[in-house]
């Protein structure tokens, strides 16, 4: 892997947040950018603060694994749905209050609020999407035209539209005010494990099984962009608020960042161990946040928002295709020779970083309905990827990671070869390799640095003397 100093345009990992028990199935910001929400295979719903020294509070009061979260557009509510076929609508303070909808006959996978937060969205493994009034907590009407699992459905921005995803390998645009299906995006290849609409509401992308990822035109009604940069399923997906940039977590492990006006990979971002399930950008734009298996979230700082597209892709460019190495040819007369060439994309992985000891999960507080404590949830990873009823084919999979590899929130016993408690001395002489290793690699950067204006001036008197020399020629 091709390992490069982070720029200033390159996103970077500000925090982690451990505290769930089992694998990150979705995450959502709130409207203010100050907490996040997040629904695991733990059965619970996480609410994380941005506010040093806050704590967290875990919501209780599913019975299965919960599949998604979504905050309401004002932050008053958040809306969780579960395999244990329920809806549930909560108030995200201490109390952890909590109203439950009886939605479906099967597993909820998915939830969505209307841009006005008047409506929300389900969607079931009972081939159904249900659509509810959020004040008066009931039911409006039912989309039925799937004929197999609907993993995700969600609102166009204006709340005209709708679209959905199921394992049938359709995507499908249903009208709002009549609700019909007015278009289908047929896939033959794999389904979609994730849909959604651009900020704009004029596309429509998937996260497909098949490792793609696929821009819809739902004025036009066609496919407007193919991307084959994942090596496994792509679960979940994000737009920039700008819509020019585009988020997608993978089971292969790495999330990618898509320039949609270049049509592009920019960026691909390595920090979970194991598949990623969930991403999400914030309200703003200025952060974003991922979730998978190994039960961690993890938050991120964007920074290409900050420059526009064809900067980034000029800069990246100059990086990973920088000026050949010095060569006693580069200096006069030039002749040909080889330079080896670079690789395709930015990857950045934050655990070749120091890690900061300074920051600590933060402290956890159980609130609402306690549940048994013998009920044990199936991994998310590996009920989504479950032999079907008898009008299902199986599907071959990547296989869930062991137990224990999964990281385990600060409050639990932690496994066994974490009891290891590392000597006094040891702890501080690594401390002191780190502190060299560091100074060094200032140290080479300079001398790098120094070099180069060495070899720069170099070049210049060698010039000037050939220029002096051909004057002196032709004066002769």
């Amino acid at each position: 892997m091709q390992t490069l100093t982070l720029s200033k345009e390159d996103p970077a990992l500000q925090r982690h947040f451990r505290g769930h028990k089992d694998a990150v199935s979705c995450l959502s910001f709130s409207p203010d950018n100050k907490q996040i929400a997040s629904s695991s295979v733990d059965t619970c719903v996480m609410i994380w603060n941005f506010k040093p020294q806050s704590r967290a509070y875990r919501f209780l009061g599913h019975k299965e694994a919960v599949t998604g979260v979504q905050f309401s557009p004002n932050g008053q509510l958040v809306a969780s749905s579960s395999r244990d076929r329920t809806v549930r609508l909560w108030v995200p303070n201490n109390k952890g209050e909590s109203t439950v909808f009886k939605a479906h006959t099967a597993a909820v996978r998915s939830v969505d609020f209307s841009s006005d937060g008047q409506t929300l969205l389900t969607a079931s493994d009972d081939k159904s999407i249900k659509a509810w009034s959020v004040h008066r907590q009931r039911f409006l009407f039912s989309l039925t035209q799937h004929t197999n699992w609907v993993r995700c459905v969600r609102f166009s921005p204006d709340g005209h539209l709708i679209t959905s995803c199921s394992d049938d390998k359709t995507v499908r645009i249903w009208d709002t005010a009549n609700r019909l299906c007015i278009n289908t995006f047929m896939d033959y290849k794999g389904h979609s494990n994730y849909v959604g609409f651009n900020p704009m509401g004029t596309c429509v992308a998937s996260a497909g099984s098949d490792s793609t990822v696929k821009v819809w035109d739902v004025r036009m009604n066609k496919l407007l962009q193919h991307y084959q940069v994942h090596s496994a399923g792509v679960n979940a997906l994000s737009f920039h608020p700008s819509g020019n940039f585009l988020l997608t977590a993978s089971s292969d492990g790495t999330v990618k960042v898509l320039d949609l006006l270049e049509g592009r990979l920019l960026y691909t971002l390595h920090g979970h161990e194991g598949p990623v399930l969930s991403v999400a950008f914030s309200r703003s734009g200025e952060q974003f946040v991922t979730g998978g298996t190994d039960a961690q979230v993890l938050v991120w700082k964007t920074n290409f928002d900050k420059f526009r597209s064809a900067e980034i892709v000029k800069l990246q460019l100059k990086r990973m295709h920088p000026d050949p190495p010095p060569h006693i040819n580069d200096i006069y007369p030039r002749s040909p020779h080889l330079h080896t060439s670079r690789g395709p994309s930015i990857e950045i992985n934050p655990m070749f970083e120091v890690t900061d000891t300074q920051t600590f999960d933060p402290p956890v507080i159980d609130v609402g309905t306690s549940m048994s404590s013998n009920r044990k949830s199936k991994s998310l990873h590996t009920w989504y990827q479950d032999s079907r009823d008898h009008d299902r084919v199986p599907r071959s999979t990547s296989p869930p990671l062991p137990a224990s590899s999964v990281r385990r929130g600060h409050e639990e016993k932690p496994m066994e070869y974490d009891q290891t408690v590392l000597p006094p001395s040891v702890s501080n002489t690594l401390e002191q390799i780190v502190d060299q290793l560091h100074v060094l690699t200032q140290t080479v950067s300079i001398l790098e640095q120094r070099l180069s204006l060495t070899e720069d001036k170099l070049k210049e008197c060698l010039e000037n003397q050939h220029k002096t020399s051909r004057r002196n020629s032709e004066t002769d």
